[in-house]
């Protein structure tokens, strides 16, 4: 009997592109149910009733949340094409490191976002010191686990384009390759995988949708 497998995510979610690009990677065929956060599916909150987030991978009926954690069991349950190391070690760390891309990296990075011009100088501060810490991980390497592309590469997947579409909104250049060589050729190798390249969301309107974001977190930030 085959297996269900359905992925409850929206169009933008780079959260959700993380468990698109591991079901890709292992050849796991799958049905994707497209969510309006605004105004959430029984379903969702059936399978998520906690956060009533996306993405939400259901398993034969079973739901599975939070997208590092589903990332696990994607990679435990399809046991083909490894995506975290082998080494207890390595798996530790791979972990650390996911966990500081979301929880230092991530938010660094959306604190110079939604910066007014003025501050983006004190805010940048911040993210550059978290992205030398990422560079560190990439010496030596074409992806954070060596020469495929792993759980480390897909969980810092969303930076490879939300750095660019941030530098296209805010008129700046935050990774270039005399400061931040590694990673600049990391987010061009990972960016140009044939697998990861095929599924990002249409460029103009991420463009858009984070032109009206950073335009309602200044307009909210505004004396009245």
């Amino acid at each position: 009997m085959a297996e269900e497998v359905k992925l409850f995510r929206t169009w933008s979610s780079g959260y959700a592109l993380r468990i698109v690009w591991a079901l890709k990677l292992k050849g796991i065929e799958y049905e994707t149910i497209f969510e309006d956060l605004t105004n959430k599916s029984p379903s969702l909150l059936q399978y998520n009733p906690i956060h009533g987030k996306v993405p939400v991978l259901v398993h034969d009926g079973k739901p599975v949340c939070e997208s590092l954690v589903i990332l696990e069991y994607v990679d435990e349950t399809w046991k083909h094409n490894p995506l975290l190391p082998q080494d207890p070690c390595e798996k530790s760390m791979a972990r650390f490191w996911a966990n500081f891309g979301d929880d230092k990296l991530m938010k660094s990075i959306s604190q110079l976002f939604i910066a007014r011009e003025k501050d983006q100088d004190v805010a940048a501060v911040e993210a550059l010191e978290n992205l030398k810490l990422v560079e560190e991980q990439l010496k030596g390497k074409k992806f954070f686990h060596g020469e495929t592309i792993g759980y480390l590469d897909l969980a810092f997947g969303w930076f490879a384009d939300f750095v660019s579409i941030l530098e296209e909104i805010m008129s700046l250049k935050l990774v270039d390759g005399e400061r931040f060589p590694h990673l600049s050729s990391w987010i061009q190798h990972f960016i140009d995988a044939p697998v990861i390249r095929d599924c990002w969301p249409p460029r103009d309107k991420m463009i858009i949708k984070f032109q009206v974001m950073r335009e309602k977190y200044l307009a909210a930030a505004t004396p009245k």
